[in-house]
């Protein structure tokens, strides 16, 4: 996906600072969970009506991004 930047923010006013989908408190953790727990896209965007499909798959993304670039540093 390009330019999750269009999709995602990160606003220390919101959530605390977690990653957020631009325009609503819906944390690019909260989707992942709930993808994670076995809803599917389409339970999750019946859920949320203000979530598209690209914001599921930005957060995706993001995590993805996210995980290349986490180094692990030996104790």
């Amino acid at each position: 996906m390009n330019n999750i930047a269009r999709y995602i923010s990160i606003d220390p006013e919101v959530r605390f600072g977690k990653p957020c989908i631009k325009g609503t408190r819906i944390a690019i953790s909260d989707i992942l969970n709930w993808l994670a727990s076995g809803m599917s896209e389409q339970d999750i965007l019946e859920d949320y009506p203000k979530l598209k499909q690209e914001h599921i798959r930005a957060s995706l993304s993001f995590a993805a991004h996210r995980e290349q670039i986490i180094k692990i540093i030996a104790a």
